[in-house]
């Protein structure tokens, strides 16, 4: 072997070996968790949760930093550049999909991360304000046939994860009903209630006090199955072959994080998960645990980032 081979390998072997130390050190300071949505929110709220979790396990502190903005995209944009030593991670939404979707990213949604897991699902629900003259979801998509363009749907915005999933409804069904987009899901729900909208999809905890007490009618669930918090609702899917979106929170990190950290990182998650007062406060957050690998969880995006793709082409959504 020549000189500049022994080189290489001595700079090799000193590579992987560094690579090894940080994974088997870290965490030696505290981790940045950004949190690309205002404080409060339910992805904060879950971040919050996990983030005292991960203090425990890892005996340093795991600290929120809420860096909202164009719908998730700057706290990602924030991530994606920072540096790839395991100090910063986030928790993103089913949002970072259909933000890629309707979006030119400055980096490849899936290649240009370090994926670490899926955190939890849950399902969207889709409501419906009293007065709309339909008892169950198969009406309510017969009523929109009968009269195009007469009823009204909301979302928290423009190409957000709540308004494709009602547009995807509309591509499957063949209907046409118009959308009122707001900024986020506490005004699009005052609306539904006071009738100026007649129905929305929207998350579990946003909607589920208004439909026990009998403000609001659930017609459906976005979930492939139905859920334990509203068993008698059927899943979409049920009256809509093919309708299925299961909207989910999980985290990465920037390019090259080392391995050893993203194995670390993903095993704890998974012991975190599996703990029966964490997956307690997360069905009080309309969420259900469910751990991924790095691997799938990059499956996972690439899946809803082409999914969406399809759905904001058919639609035409452009963003006003």
């Amino acid at each position: 072997m020549n000189i500049r081979s022994m080189v290489g390998v001595l700079l090799l072997a000193t590579s992987c070996s560094t690579v090894f130390a940080q994974g088997a050190a870290w965490p030696t300071r505290p981790v940045r968790v950004v949190v690309p949505f205002a404080a409060g929110g339910s992805t904060d709220i879950v971040a919050r949760i996990l983030a005292a979790k991960l203090s425990e396990s890892f005996g340093q502190q795991f600290i929120i930093d809420n860096r909202a903005g164009a719908g998730g995209s700057v706290g990602s944009d924030i991530t994606q550049r920072a540096n790839p030593d395991g100090y910063t991670v986030i928790i993103v939404a089913t949002s970072y999909a259909t933000n890629a979707a309707m979006y030119s990213m400055p980096f490849d949604p899936v290649k240009g991360i370090t994926p670490i897991a899926l955190l939890h699902s849950g399902p969207w629900v889709l409501a419906v304000n009293n007065m709309v003259k339909a008892n169950n979801l198969k009406e309510l998509i017969e009523l929109a046939r009968a009269q195009p363009g007469t009823l009204n749907f909301g979302s928290s915005g423009v190409g957000g994860g709540t308004h494709l999933a009602a547009e995807l409804l509309l591509q499957l069904t063949r209907t046409k009903m118009v959308h009122v987009p707001y900024k986020g899901d506490a005004p699009a729900v005052a609306e539904l209630l006071g009738g100026q909208i007649q129905f929305i999809i929207s998350s579990a905890p946003a909607l589920l006090p208004h439909i026990k007490v009998g403000r609001l009618r659930a017609f459906g669930v976005t979930t492939e199955k139905r859920s334990a918090e509203l068993p008698d609702v059927p899943a979409i899917g049920e009256i809509v072959p093919g309708y299925e979106t299961n909207p989910w929170n999980g985290m990465w990190g920037p390019p090259g994080m080392p391995k050893e950290v993203v194995l670390r990182l993903n095993k704890t998650l998974a012991k975190i998960l599996s703990q029966p007062d964490l997956q307690e406060r997360l069905r009080a957050e309309g969420r259900e645990a469910t751990h991924s690998s790095p691997e799938e969880f990059a499956r996972i995006i690439a899946r809803d980032v082409t999914k969406w793709k399809k759905v904001v082409q058919e639609g035409n959504i452009k963003v006003q």
